[in-house]
């Protein structure tokens, strides 16, 4: 029966490797029970790059005969570098105050604090689980390394303003080797569309038009459009809008641009292509298009959003990090230490501390609390203001934006280890399908998407063999009400109906190839990455006005601010991490390490108020 690594109960020997014959005067048991779960670790970081050991191995500490504070060495994923040392003075009190706590170390999350660290700002990041990353981290199993979640990775090239993964890595010292992806996705659509996304715009096109000869002029228009949005976002210093300074300077350098931004923000992809478009096969493909993008059709995608992938997946390209996705969070967590800035795991926050209307601290699952000026959460908007703040009533903003906005889906996904040999030579990295019925593009489990990452990097795998990581919308409530044995019947059940149609359209022979499988379902999401129901992120309700209803980073409680995909500009990589240097320079602005201005800001934050209310 296959169950998911997140949800199988590790064995203590697995937590803790030594053994009491490890238990001389070099050595001694680390001790997790107290404060963080790892007291007060802070790496150490050496110059000489990063070693980054299997997860989950660790348990000895090593004490140097010459001093007798101990230099904790974990061997785990724990640490992104090699040593650590234990600080009594985190969680005791006010007399450790930092400029700002981060909840979370999803990729918003670390962008905002290690851009903040770069100004200047002492920064403590909690996470809750082993290792940073979230829903961009990773794991491991039997010589197999999976991301954790997509493994579409924008934001890596040499070039413009959109490469906001490799300008966050380079703001701390890192660079990360990349393979370029020769294509995006592989679509496999109904009544057997199929429509390859190359990297080079013009292939892409070609490839498409071919398929739609009649429509050659409306999918030019289109796309054109596409292009504009990002050439005018791309040639901006993006940094956040609710700063009126930079956001006059922006307008001032560059007013066309800017215009043409504003003009678009309250605008939808499906509107814009219906203005072009009239085939519906045309129009469903855009929506499959903008599906990956944002887990709904193109009327209900703002059509910046839809610009910023449509277009940037050829400028930039896709581009996958030598090791995996992992390797993303773990750099920028060893950049934030060399900043001097910590990172803590194991780290549950369970509350926002807020004393006379202002975020001031957080309390930890075992009673600590911790104190800062600034608290930015990385949590969903529901978890924060659900969860983390204990108040009666929700804020008017956080009212209206959960009138707005619901919980996209879920995800099921399934790691698969197979055998070399049942795919092609020549098979593609990612592939999207749906086979039938276009109606079912956004129903649960009705299409499926697959990664194939050991494509492009071979090392992620045990010689001879491939990972696929494949995805399919899912919500929670399909997952409850059952025992556990029912439970894990249907994982089982339904992973293999996906697998099967996989089989069926693209590989032969998939199911017999398997030599491993790890299944999650929206619980296990839920469970460890702490996201409530485990969504993936805001979805609108009906049809938004674009962007329009999209809440910045700051909040009606003063001093607390949200970073990650329910916030401008949503869902995606780039969006998450354009959403972190935003934050970041937002909450660098309060704390005095950028200009301000105080009479501009109100003014700004009560217009933008004002037209989150339009939408």
């Amino acid at each position: 029966m296959s169950t998911s690594i997140f949800e199988t109960p590790l064995p203590r020997s697995d937590l803790f490797l030594c053994s009491n014959s490890l238990l001389s005067q070099n050595y001694k048991l680390f001790d997790n029970s107290r404060s963080f779960g790892l007291k007060s670790l802070r790496p150490r970081c050496q110059k000489d790059g990063l070693l980054y050991p299997k997860p989950l191995n660790f348990g000895f500490c090593r004490v140097s005969r010459r001093k007798r504070k101990p230099n904790f060495v974990l061997n785990s994923v724990l640490s992104v570098d090699k040593e650590l040392e234990s600080d009594e003075s985190v969680g005791l009190g006010r007399s450790r105050e930092y400029d700002a706590i981060v909840i979370g170390s999803g990729i918003g999350g670390l962008v905002a604090a290690t851009q903040l660290a770069v100004k200047g700002a002492k920064v403590l990041v909690l996470e809750k689980y082993l290792i940073p990353g979230g829903s961009s981290g990773y794991y491991e199993r039997d010589g197999f390394t999976f991301d954790v979640g997509s493994s579409v990775m924008f934001g890596f090239s040499d070039k413009g303003n959109l490469n906001l993964i490799t300008q966050a890595l380079a703001a701390v010292g890192c660079k990360m080797e990349v393979i370029p992806d020769p294509s995006t996705v592989h679509f496999h659509l109904p009544s057997n569309l199929s429509v390859l996304v190359h990297r080079e715009y013009n292939e892409f096109f070609s490839e498409l038009t071919s398929k739609f000869p009649h429509e050659k002029e409306g999918i030019f228009k289109f796309y054109g459009e596409c292009w504009k949005i990002f050439n005018a976002l791309n040639s901006l210093e993006l940094k956040s809008l609710e700063e009126p300074i930079y956001l006059f300077g922006q307008f001032f350098k560059k007013p066309m641009e800017c215009l043409t931004l504003a003009y678009y923000l309250p605008q939808n992809a499906g509107d814009i292509a219906r203005k072009f478009i009239k085939d519906p096969e045309v129009l469903s493909f855009i929506d499959a298009e903008c599906f990956i993008v944002s887990t709904v059709n193109a009327l209900k995608t703002p059509m910046i959003n839809a610009s910023m992938v449509l277009c940037d997946r050829h400028y930039g390209g896709i581009n996958y990090p030598v090791g995996g996705v992992g390797g993303i969070a773990k750099s920028l967590a060893k950049g934030l230490v060399d900043q001097g800035s910590e990172i803590q795991y194991k780290a549950n926050v369970k509350s926002i501390i807020v004393e006379n209307g202002k975020a001031v601290g957080v309390r930890l699952a075992n009673g600590n609390e911790i104190f800062a000026k600034n608290i930015i959460s990385n949590a969903t908007r529901w978890d924060t203001f659900g969860k983390l703040l204990k108040q009666d009533e929700l804020p008017k903003e956080e009212e209206n934006f959960q009138k707005l906005y619901i919980k996209a889906p879920s995800f099921l996904s399934i790691h698969l280890g197979v055998k070399s040999d049942v795919l092609p030579p020549d098979t593609d990295c990612h592939h999207f399908v749906l086979e039938d019925d276009w109606s079912n593009l956004e129903v649960p489990y009705g299409s499926i998407f697959l990664s194939i990452p050991t494509v492009l990097d071979s090392s992620l795998a045990p010689e001879g063999n491939h990972i696929l990581h494949i995805f399919t919308t899912s919500s929670i409530e399909d997952w409850q009400g059952m025992s556990q044995k029912d439970y894990e019947k249907k994982k089982e059940l339904v992973a293999d109906e996906i697998i099967s149609r996989l089989e069926k359209k693209l590989f032969p022979g998939l199911q017999s190839s398997i030599v491993l499988k790890e299944v999650g379902t929206p619980k296990t999401h839920r469970r460890y990455l702490a996201r409530d129901s485990g969504t993936y992120g805001p979805m609108p309700q009906g049809t938004p006005k674009g962007l329009l209803g999209m809440p910045f980073n700051t909040t009606a409680i003063d001093g607390l601010y949200c970073v990650g995909d329910s916030c401008f500009p949503g869902q995606g990589v780039i969006a998450v991490a354009f959403s972190g240097v935003m934050c970041a320079h937002r909450v660098a602005a309060d704390l005095g390490l950028e200009q301000k201005s105080p009479i501009l800001d109100a003014a700004l934050l009560r217009l933008l108020g004002w037209f989150r209310t339009l939408a």
